[in-house]
């Protein structure tokens, strides 16, 4: 993608500048609007689910972000918001314009699927509501199928806890200039307020209620260095547990903290998911239907990959021997599946069509096995589920997959593995790699050590370091190469990025080779 310019990263870049290129029926609320209006796009611009001929475009109206009934200080009227495409960041020439309802039940939040667009091609957008113009943001669409267009720069990342850091590392990734952006989970923390760290979350509580959740995701979206990173590029996004509750698996929870009956808990998770679709940049498939959202979904980059993403916690069976890190039999038990037995099916299908060249699944847990010195695994990753996951690879053995390339968040550490036919044997066959973002600021600066945990009892992990970051990856159609990128501090701003590590991948040869 061409170098993102300023007015990309700077909140309100075109407010004034802009207006001339407005729709007539724009203009006219230009020029009727008071200045006693507030500026409604404190929480920035965002796109995602690039195909080859559409993206969505997302904005929420927000002028008072922190107010504490969760409509960010906007009255009980619908409010007509227009939007535009262009090839340019002057918008001088408009690709694709049109108007949407910005409704108070959804917290007026726009989601617009941005049709008729050319495959492989950057593009600018913005919107205007209320006599404002917002910030501008850069897209960009897939290749058509059947070409695999240019390179793909790819960053991923995960766990962005609001209190333990300063986003750092989403502005470094913006910086990048990617194409494509991955999150893998914990985009927000559901924790009430702790004092003594860096930042503090609106409301001293939990959160529990939908007015709680749209205010979290308002305070985290307030954050100019996450605003950048969404002006970048477009998203492809799954949540893991914290976007609504600390290691909940399918209606179980994990502790009784804060104490809910029955029917709050069904309501809670109704509320997170419907403010999880509302502040994400989600086609219309993925709106929530009261407690269950549509998240596990496959989109095509033309004949260079497929992304595979997935769902690990709406469907799976509740962790193991009460969680933990634990040695567990139960672990090995055939009838548990972390992402369910129709998400199963539904993954083995789509790695048996071949789609792309790289077939990437995009996920939360750790994926390859990982045992401490007494043989102890989490139950909360793959390891609690190690049936699912010898299903999974034996199938994409079994389908003839030839370069599955696991990306995984949560653990807000760097890691890199090569996946194993055969845990029990250190000698087995190489069969694919695991790629592990560390966080944005969740676990704070860390230590920087690189020793990796327990590697002779897992002798396929290859890389580990406790630093905060993200991977960038770079992706052709003869290899992937993996960056992992850090930043040595998040407890204060502007840290520089570096290198920690480079891996590639060649095409037809699973395993990570050190560069």
């Amino acid at each position: 993608m061409s170098p993102i310019s300023r007015r990309t990263l700077v909140l309100g870049g075109l407010a004034a500048a802009g207006a001339g290129a407005l729709p007539a029926a724009a203009q006219s609320s230009v020029i009727t609007a008071t200045a006693a209006v507030p500026y409604p796009f404190q929480l920035g611009v965002a796109s995602g689910e690039p195909d080859s001929g559409s993206v969505v475009l997302w904005t929420r109206l927000a002028p008072l972000p922190l107010n504490s009934d969760g409509h960010g200080g906007m009255a009980n009227a619908d409010v007509a918001v227009d939007w535009q495409v262009s090839t340019t960041d002057t918008f001088s020439t408009l690709v694709a314009s049109g108007t949407v309802t910005a409704t108070y039940a959804a917290a007026h939040s726009v989601h617009v699927v941005a049709a008729g667009l050319g495959p492989d091609a950057d593009y600018f957008y913005r919107f205007r509501a209320q006599g404002h113009i917002s910030p501008v943001g850069r897209t960009r669409t897939a290749p058509a199928v059947g070409t695999n267009g240019r390179d793909l720069v790819m960053a991923f990342t995960s766990c962005a806890h609001y209190e333990e850091g300063y986003y750092t590392v989403y502005r470094r990734m913006a910086e990048e200039n990617p194409g494509l952006i991955l999150f893998l989970g914990d985009y927000i923390y559901e924790y009430g307020a702790t004092t003594g760290r860096p930042r503090l979350h609106a409301g001293a509580s939990e959160i529990v209620s939908l007015a709680d959740y749209r205010r979290r995701y308002a305070q985290y979206k307030s954050d100019p260095d996450l605003q950048a990173a969404h002006a970048a590029a477009p998203w492809i996004v799954v949540p893991d547990d914290h976007e609504v509750e600390n290691n909940y698996a399918n209606m179980v929870r994990a502790d009784s903290t804060p104490s809910l009956t029955s029917a709050q808990w069904t309501a809670r998770r109704t509320a997170a998911y419907q403010a999880y679709y509302e502040n994400m940049p989600l086609r219309p498939a993925q709106a929530n239907s009261g407690n269950s959202i549509p998240l596990y979904r496959r989109l095509r980059w033309g004949s260079l990959a497929t992304f595979h993403m997935l769902d690990t916690r709406q469907y799976r069976n509740d962790q193991a021997c009460g969680d933990g890190w634990k040695v567990c039999s139960d672990a090995d038990l055939a009838s548990r599946s972390l992402p369910g037995n129709a998400q199963e099916t539904w993954l083995l299908d789509g790695l048996n069509q071949h789609y792309g060249t790289w077939d990437i699944l995009g996920q939360q847990v750790f994926f390859a096995r990982r045992f401490d010195s007494a043989g102890a695994a989490s139950m909360d990753s793959w390891d609690g589920y190690r049936a699912s996951r010898a299903r999974i690879q034996q199938g994409w053995i079994n389908r003839g997959t030839r370069n599955p390339v696991v990306l995984t968040g949560d653990v807000h550490r760097a890691w890199a593995s090569d996946l194993k036919a055969d845990y029990s044997n250190a000698n087995s066959a190489v069969i694919g790699s695991e790629l592990v973002t560390s966080s944005v600021s969740s676990s704070g600066d860390g230590d920087g050590s690189t020793t990796i945990p327990n590697v002779s009892n897992n002798p396929w992990l290859r890389f580990y370091q406790n630093r905060r970051g993200y991977v960038r990856t770079t992706i052709s159609p003869t290899q992937l190469r993996a960056d992992f990128r850090a930043v040595a501090k998040v407890s204060e701003h502007g840290a520089a990025v570096t290198t920690a590590k480079s891996f590639v991948i060649q095409e037809g040869r699973p395993g990570l080779q050190a560069v």
